[in-house]
């Protein structure tokens, strides 16, 4: 039997009720990462069929987002690190194993901010980037899982376009 979608087994423990489809979100894309790039032929992590962004490009950006907007969510600035890798982003680093790994890290950590996230900080404001556009922390959450979903599913059609 295929085992059901996260959001389908029930509450992530410790995680606020507020914050459920946030965590349900990000364990199931990493879910869906780590069985599409199950033998994935390594000389095609990198490649762009029809001018698509690569399987590589995406597994960096998604961690890279999570971390960037999980960030934000807790009132931080981005220090240099983050910066940094922001700029690295579509090198052509990393093997899948490592990039799923990071993937991996980053989503347990993101986890964690979850559970110690207290709800009633979720309306607050905070502020994004540069021009420090204010936003909610509840909007960072969400919009970090809604954007990793989305890029998992590009990803998806990349690596099946290329298979």
């Amino acid at each position: 039997m295929t085992q059901l979608e996260a959001w389908l087994r029930g509450p992530i423990e410790g995680v606020p009720d507020s914050l459920q489809p946030v965590a349900h979100a990000l364990i199931q894309a990493r879910e869906e990462a780590r069985e599409l790039l199950r033998d994935f032929p390594p000389d095609f992590l990198w490649t762009q069929p029809a001018g698509l962004a690569s399987v590589g490009f995406h597994l960096q950006h998604i961690a890279g987002v999570v971390d960037r907007l999980f960030t934000y969510a807790r009132g931080e600035a981005l220090s240099g690190g983050q910066r940094d890798a922001l700029a690295r982003e579509g090198s052509q680093s990393g093997n899948v194993e490592d990039l799923l790994a990071a993937f991996d890290a980053q989503v347990d950590r993101a986890l964690a901010q979850l559970r110690t996230t207290e709800p009633h900080t979720l309306a607050e404001t905070r502020l994004v980037g540069r021009l420090k556009v204010p936003a909610t922390a509840l909007g960072l959450l969400f919009h970090a899982a809604e954007h990793t979903q989305r890029h998992v599913g590009q990803m998806l059609v990349t690596a099946r376009v290329q298979l």
